[in-house]
């Protein structure tokens, strides 16, 4: 199941709300909570649900051990046995056919080559896991003593199989008790209909481009093609997954909780390493926090240092060299930025904004092809190396399409933002001015709605892009 469907919008999320808000007791508010979880996530493959249910049963057990025995030998055996599972049952499933075509290729052996389903949020939930068990170690956190608790944190559909990356130190308390009110249940509302317009309208609509020009043959593809195939990539990746952040961030408010943000307007960087901070900030907050700075981080073997780290950024996207490169690619980059951080800051602005554009346009072509040669072929077109002059079908394409660009570039900066300092201006200038912005903000969500619905009704199945993940 997914947000963005109708079964969702207009059954699962209704009934659960109901449910929720008539029980009265966080206690019963949580089971329930809990329950329609393991029901959104046992949706596709209920076996997956049991593997969640496993893995938190005994990282919550390791957990409790952690904190029994802290400083003793049976406390970082519990660690050891939390890490092997999590990280064992990650690279089973996301990398065993992987490496074992890999060994095959290198030493022309002939191991079976798995082929495992992979499980959704698998991802995103070991993550979560394994800061939990490593927080219990460090002692910024204590053990959860209840494990429906526990399951409850690592299961919320909400932020389950896209994230955000929630660490329980985000959550321990509201988990306990949390506060509820109409005016946050609306915020809510409203942040996760701006994520549903982001996904349905402007992610599902570039993806219509995105198939069109980067599935075409590469060597017909002209270079204005390639240019907007590549870009309309770029406005579909970060639209499709803030739009799933925005959804989950919603709801978590409606239900009580806070989640960290998780996308600060990356395209409106001068730089890659400021775009990194921009972008999926709860996964760059994993990989600084749990192995960056305990590698070391700016103390010492700062690019060695940077180096894995962005190994380990592409390789968790994917189990294709495809993702390694495309991680390497950008750690470059960030290195170079570091190495010549002086030159760099004296670019100009303006100069250096496109210089971001670029890279992150271009690395991008290697996310999407797992065959790098591909990559490496759409690239030789973007520069040159196909044919010169555009076709009259890229022209008409272009031209039925310029508006929708023309929003989606204007949506990648905060305006948003501004709309709603305009807002509150208006609202504390009169109490007439209140009731203008009262009344447009909910006939504008209201039409987000109608406008989304109709758009789901008409479309097939879309899952969000970071699923793969």
């Amino acid at each position: 199941m997914i947000f963005a469907s109708l079964i969702f919008l207009y059954l699962f999320l209704p009934l659960n709300l109901i449910l929720y808000f008539f029980s009265k007791s966080t206690a019963v508010k949580n089971t329930v909570l809990l329950v329609f979880s393991l029901v959104f996530y046992a949706w596709g493959r209920p076996a997956w649900m049991l593997l969640l249910v496993f893995t938190a049963l005994c990282d919550w057990k390791n957990a409790k051990t952690i904190e029994k025995y802290r400083g003793t030998g049976k406390a970082k055996l519990a660690l050891i046995a939390s890490l092997v599972l999590d990280i064992g049952i990650f690279v089973a499933f996301k990398y065993s056919g992987f490496l074992a075509e890999n060994v095959n290729a290198l030493f022309s052996s002939a191991l079976p080559v798995p082929e495992l389903e992979l499980p959704i949020g698998i991802s995103f939930y070991t993550f979560q896991t394994l800061t939990y068990v490593i927080d219990v170690y460090r002692g910024t956190c204590k053990a959860q003593q209840r494990f429906p608790k526990y399951l409850l944190y690592l299961s919320m559909y909400f932020q389950l199989v896209a994230g955000p990356i929630v660490r329980y130190t985000d959550v321990a308390n509201e988990i306990e008790s949390r506060k509820h009110g109409v005016i946050r249940a609306y915020d809510g509302v409203q942040r996760f209909l701006c994520g549903l317009a982001k996904k349905v309208v402007i992610a599902d609509t570039a993806s219509i481009l995105v198939k069109k020009y980067m599935d075409a043959d590469i060597s017909s593809l002209p270079i204005l093609a390639a240019w907007l195939g590549s870009f309309m990539y770029a406005i579909q990746l970060y639209f499709d997954f803030s739009g799933y952040s925005d959804m989950a961030i919603g709801l978590g408010k409606i239900f009580g909780f806070k989640f960290p943000e998780n996308f600060n307007y990356p395209y409106i960087s001068k730089s890659v390493s400021e775009f990194w901070r921009r972008w999926h900030m709860t996964l760059g907050g994993f990989f600084r926090d749990y192995v960056y700075i305990p590698m070391g981080g700016n103390r010492k073997h700062v690019f060695f240092n940077l180096f894995v780290v962005w190994f380990l950024t592409g390789f968790w996207h994917g189990a294709s060299w495809n993702f390694i490169v495309w991680g390497l690619y950008n750690g470059l980059f960030i290195m170079l930025e570091r190495l010549f951080k002086n030159q760099f800051e004296k670019i100009p602005a303006v100069i250096k904004h496109i210089y971001l554009i670029l890279v992150v346009d271009i690395g991008f072509v290697f996310f999407y092809f797992k065959d790098i040669g591909k990559a490496f072929a759409y690239i030789r077109v973007m520069f040159g190396g196909g044919p010169s002059a555009s076709s009259t079908d890229f022209g008409v394409t272009f031209m039925n399409y310029i508006y929708f660009i023309i929003l989606a570039v204007i949506l990648c900066a905060p305006v948003s933002q501004l709309l709603k300092r305009f807002a509150q201006k208006v609202e504390t200038s009169s109490a007439f001015g209140t009731a203008v912005v009262g009344v447009v903000r909910n006939v504008s969500f209201f039409v987000i709605l109608v406008v989304c619905t109709a758009m789901l009704a008409g479309n097939s199945y879309s899952p969000f892009l970071y699923f793969q993940f």
